[in-house]
């Protein structure tokens, strides 16, 4: 076994693989110190291995277990848009056609999942078989069990059968019919395969929990447990909010403690994973809980949390535990476009939660925001400005981090009918200059790459030529421009899936995906954001106005 794998400490049992298991492959598409990361990709990986009618292998782009010479199934999770890369290059390096139309019987079937084809597949629909919608707790089992039953039967009778699974999407199986840059229709190939795929959800109230803890982890002999999934704060921008729903919180007496205290028999390092860990409606309790002398050599880290929920005892436990800073979104210093996102917090509170991780022995605080968010003028980005230099001042001491991201549409959340403004770049460099010389550590996420998000996050199947073309070109903005170039008369232009702010009336790429909240729930999340809107951007950006 390669000595990458012999450093892992595994926290469940492989089953042993049956004479007849299914030779299957589980894939990350990128480096195993990224894959082996992923919470996600842990517990699916895990919860294959421990049935004893699989065979599985894992797969990274740089190190791989021993890999069947015949699977029958290869699966990816896909967690960042830009790996679609690898994953077109591991399948040639299994010498399987990346083209799901022209696999044959003897080829494996290529299914995928994860929070990127869960959201909108379209783009990468032409590369799979099956795809995964949704959360994997019950769907992964579902779809081992229908696959069992048709086992021997030719593909196509495989892909019929696999339909009829609730999540379960089958590409091929769907027709695409467009009018200029424009859908038409969105419709299965006959009648006896549903007409729309409905996301899965899990209900329970145990949650994710690391599978296998390493010292070869981009988290370092981290185990991470999830504490919450969903945000109940339904920011009108945020994908991890609005296609999660609803908002779960794991057990604490059943599910969380359990499972830490099971983790930290391997490893000191703990960290408590979701969208708004602090909204779990125990945290004080758990809080308490970690602050017992039994966890003192414990190192304690949190994603991101509410800022009105950053408290002195939050900030002194996680001191304690090792924490240097803590992460809270604030996305904008000025109050009307926090009311256009539906961020529900006052700029008093981002002051008291600074005061507050400075009172507890926190050395920085870390903020994210967004510049080019729909409704948005210069205005707000120099009230973003203010805010953070009124921040600094007030607490003198504590290093101050702004992370700062452009506007990206989502599929599944209200602001999805919005395209990039062209203003953000301007916008980022304009924070630049108006924030370092004032002490605070400004971090741009490129406005480029946001660029390239929106191409794939409101593409549809066309792209999927333009897509192996930018594979071979590279993976910048320039790549991207020189395939839709390439490509024109055969799919719409950059501007149209970047820039235009699509009308409500329009049929999107995944309207036959079947999100938590419906079409006309999401355009009314829209008319409360549009109605803060001035009269001149409710002329320019109103998609029910187009």
């Amino acid at each position: 076994m390669n000595p990458i794998f012999n450093a892992e400490h595994l926290l469940f049992t492989p089953a042993s693989p049956n004479r007849d298991a299914i030779p299957t492959i589980f894939a990350f598409p990128n480096t195993y110190t990224v894959g082996i990361t992923s919470l996600g990709y842990q517990v699916v990986w895990a919860t294959l291995a421990m049935r004893s009618d699989l065979d599985v292998s894992r797969l990274f782009t740089d190190v791989h277990e021993s890999l069947p010479r015949s699977p029958e199934l290869v699966g990816f999770s896909l967690s960042w848009e830009l790996d679609y890369v690898n994953i077109l290059n591991l399948l040639e390096f299994l010498e399987v056609p990346i083209r799901s139309d022209v696999r044959g019987d003897n080829d494996p079937l290529i299914f995928g999942g994860g929070p990127v084809l869960s959201a909108n597949a379209e783009p990468f629909a032409d590369f799979f078989d099956v795809i995964l919608v949704g959360d994997g707790e019950d769907l992964l089992g579902n779809f081992i069990t229908a696959y069992q039953q048709v086992r021997t039967a030719d593909r196509l009778t495989q892909l019929k059968h696999l339909a009829q699974v609730p999540g379960i999407y089958i590409p091929r199986l769907y027709q695409v019919e467009y009018d200029g840059d424009l859908i038409t229709s969105i419709l299965p190939i006959d009648s006896n395969i549903p007409s729309t795929i409905t996301k899965q959800t899990y209900r329970g109230n145990t949650l994710s929990a690391s599978t296998v803890v390493t010292e070869k982890a981009a988290w370092e002999n981290i185990f991470m447990v999830e504490v919450v999934r969903s945000c109940p704060e339904m920011c009108r921008f945020c994908l991890a909010s609005y296609l999660t729903l609803p908002f779960r919180v794991a057990s604490i007496e059943e599910s969380l403690i359990p499972a830490i205290d099971n983790g930290l028999k391997v490893t000191n390092r703990l960290g408590l994973l979701g969208a708004s860990v602090t909204q779990h409606p125990e945290f004080p309790a758990l809080l308490e809980h970690l602050a017992q002398p039994k966890y003192d050599d414990v190192r304690l880290s949190v994603s991101s949390v509410r800022t009105n929920t950053v408290t002195v005892q939050l900030a002194e436990t996680l001191s304690k535990r090792d924490s240097k800073s803590l992460t809270i979104a604030v996305e904008s210093g000025s109050k009307r476009i926090r009311k256009i996102v539906n961020k529900k917090l006052e700029t008093d509170e981002i002051f008291q939660a600074a005061a507050n991780a400075k009172a507890g022995g926190l050395k920085g605080l870390k903020l994210y925001g967004m510049v080019g968010i729909p409704g948005e003028d210069n205005d707000d980005v120099d009230q973003t400005v203010k805010m953070l230099r009124s921040l600094k001042k007030a607490t003198p001491g504590l290093r101050l981090t702004f992370g700062c991201s452009s506007f990206v549409p989502k599929a599944h959340t209200p602001f999805q009918w919005f395209g990039v403004n062209k203003a953000a770049d301007k916008r980022l460099k304009l924070l630049q200059k108006q924030l370092t010389p004032n002490g605070i550590e400004f971090r741009p996420e490129s406005y480029n790459w946001s660029v390239i998000q929106a191409i794939i996050s409101r593409g549809d199947r066309r792209l999927s030529h333009l897509l192996e073309l930018t594979r071979n070109y590279g993976d910048s903005i320039g790549s991207f421009k020189r395939a839709f170039k390439e490509l024109r008369g055969q799919v719409p232009d950059l501007d149209f899936y970047v820039h235009q702010t699509w009308d409500v009336s329009q049929i999107l790429p995944w309207n036959h995906i079947i999100g938590p909240l419906p079409q006309p729930t999401l355009i009314k999340h829209l008319e409360s954001a549009t109605a803060q809107f001035d009269l001149v951007n409710s002329i320019d950006m109103n998609p029910i106005n187009n």
